[in-house]
Order: structure tokens, then sequence, then C-alpha cells
């Protein structure tokens, strides 16, 4: 389990450095994607974004098998 809560980690700073790049493919703006302002920052919680980006890895980790 701590493993996986590393890998969310991890993939959650990968995905928030990405982002500007990716808002142009509608990630970041999905149902579950937590996005709020405090402190005078923008939070993001990309949960839907993640699973979807999961979801896409885990197809083509099943393709090239």
């Amino acid at each position: 389990m701590l493993m996986w809560l590393l890998v969310f980690v991890l993939a959650s700073i990968v995905f928030s450095a990405l982002l500007p790049h990716l808002e142009r493919f509608g990630f970041g703006r999905l149902p579950l994607d937590l996005r709020f302002r405090l402190f005078g920052r923008v939070w993001l919680f990309p949960l839907g974004s993640s699973l979807l980006l999961s979801v896409i890895a885990w197809v083509v980790a099943r393709l090239l098998r």
C-alpha cells in the first residue's frame, strides 16, 4: 500500500508539472479533478485525470504484452 501511495504522489507531481500542456487536451478539468484557491495559491488534486491516465497506461501495457 505504501508503494501505491508513493506512486500516486510521484504521478501527481509529474502531472502538475505537465498540466499546462495537458489542459489543451482536457486533462485537469475532468469531473473528480479538485481545484481550489487557498492562501493565494491554486491547489489541484487531479483524481479524475489520474484515473484516466492510469487506465490508458494499463491498456497500453496490455496491448504491448
